[in-house]
């Protein structure tokens, strides 16, 4: 049977978009179908970009009222533009889903918009558009943020994500639910930008995935810039008036607030595709089964980043997406998926890579500890940014890299060293006899490594 494409993928966010251009670039026809009119789904239009727009922004607003005059910059009178703000961060989604509108063109990927929903294995349709035929069709729809029962989002005084990025003023007070990634970035930029906030969050620790250490120490930072946090706490119920709303905690303390945002969490996004028509079945949390090579149950449909298992990061999902398009052209690759970084955008950042020191204990696992602090690393100390630490794990008998945990500035980048040194099975002495330029904040890491089986130089 002819077909219109030799794939055609359901998503154009950072998994789907990448797998359709690689796809393109290995010698497919590939259309990609999204009911945006603007390419680059959840993460560069209401996610990742957007908010590190803001960030950065609030940042600058704080420093040039808070730390400029340590380096004898006197600015006087510092105010807020907000519209300018939120102006500038629109601009740049503009520009980037331009961006990936001119890559589909240079590569030859077609896009359709529209909503998509299965007909059989190898046709799509498309609301407003004629059906799709297709060899292989890639499911890439992404996810969305989970609501809590007793409180739907309104995106005026309760929020999701997306709401919490255009905020028509900075609010007196604010509540987030949760204490992970997304509550705190979000958290901090209006909280710099003017608010109080408070972070809820029901487990001992924020950022409760990421290792003790790192929870530790950022929860004294945050703090101190300004964050109000609560752990071990629950949010029982949330009453909106319309204009603020109304949280009453199980420890008994009530809070009123001007906004709430909720951040527990992301599910699958799967609703609409007619998976029934496939008899494709998803879990608890929308997510679809699929082997070691991202095939579904049904031949021919495949499945990447957020709608499968595992972390739900756009890079894992970029990822996922050039292997399951290689696979498709007869290639062998492979993700180690120990080896995917995870990083929190707060000032200073945290990122990590491979294993905790919890996980180590629980597998058993013989480990040492090697930690410097940026404290002691003269870039950092150079530029006003030493609060943190760089903490490697590796394995007692062999020495080979089996975690690293970054707090401290530029922290996102910093990490990808040592996820090339995960991927290649590097051991702690190669790190550290590795030539690092001075200054550089890298220098860290080099200490680090050096104390896992030595004794750092600086410290």
């Amino acid at each position: 049977m002819a077909y219109d494409y030799d794939l055609a993928i359901i998503g154009a966010g950072p998994g789907g978009y990448v797998a359709a251009i690689k796809a393109a670039q290995l010698g497919m026809k590939v259309v990609c179908v999204d009911k945006r009119p603007t390419l680059g789904g959840t993460c560069l239009n209401v996610g990742c970009i957007p908010s590190k727009a803001l960030l950065q922004s609030s940042e600058k607003f704080h420093e040039a009222r808070h730390s400029l005059s340590d380096h004898g910059i006197q600015v006087g009178s510092v105010t807020l533009d907000l519209p300018a703000l939120l102006g500038r961060k629109d601009k740049v989604v503009g520009d980037l889903t331009k961006g990936i509108a001119f890559l589909f063109k240079k590569n030859g990927v077609t896009f359709v918009q529209g909503a998509a929903s299965f007909v059989d294995a190898h046709t799509v349709a498309v609301e407003g558009q004629s059906p799709i035929t297709a060899k292989n069709i890639l499911i890439a729809t992404g996810s969305e943020a989970i609501a809590l029962p007793f409180a739907p989002f309104d995106e005026t005084v309760v929020v999701s994500s997306t709401g919490a990025l255009n905020l028509p003023k900075v609010p007196q007070t604010m509540a987030v639910i949760g204490g992970g990634y997304i509550g705190l970035e979000l958290g901090c930029v209006w909280q710099r930008l003017g608010a109080t906030v408070t972070v809820i969050e029901a487990s001992d620790r924020i950022l409760p995935a990421m290792d003790h250490d790192i929870s530790k120490d950022m929860h004294g930072i945050l703090s101190k810039q300004g964050l109000i946090l609560k752990t071990k706490t629950a949010v029982k119920t949330i009453e909106n008036s319309g204009k603020n709303a109304t949280l009453t905690l199980d420890s008994g303390e009530t809070l009123v607030v001007d906004v709430v945002l909720i951040a527990v969490g992301r599910r699958a996004y799967t609703d609409g595709l007619n998976l029934s028509a496939l008899g494709l079945k998803t879990d608890d949390r929308g997510r679809i089964s699929v082997d070691d090579h991202f095939a579904t149950a049904v031949p021919n449909v495949y499945a990447i980043g957020d709608v499968i298992a595992g972390p739900m990061l756009a890079h894992k999902a970029e990822e996922e997406g050039v292997a399951c398009v290689e696979r498709l052209a007869g290639q062998k690759p492979h993700i180690n998926y120990n080896a995917i970084p995870g990083v929190v955008y707060t000032w200073p950042e945290a990122a990590t890579v491979g294993y905790t020191e919890d996980e180590l204990k629980a597998k058993g696992i013989p480990y040492t500890v090697g930690k410097f602090p940026f404290a002691a690393n003269s870039r950092a100390k150079a530029t006003g940014n030493s609060a943190g630490f760089v903490k490697l794990l590796a394995h007692k008998d062999h020495d080979r890299l089996l975690g690293a945990h970054i707090l401290g500035p530029d922290a996102g980048t910093m990490i990808a060293e040592l996820a090339l040194a995960l991927e290649f099975g590097a051991s702690s002495e190669d790190i550290a006899r590795t030539c690092h330029a001075h200054p550089t904040l890298n220098e860290a890491v080099k200490e680090a490594a050096l104390a896992c089986f030595a004794k750092p130089i600086h410290v």
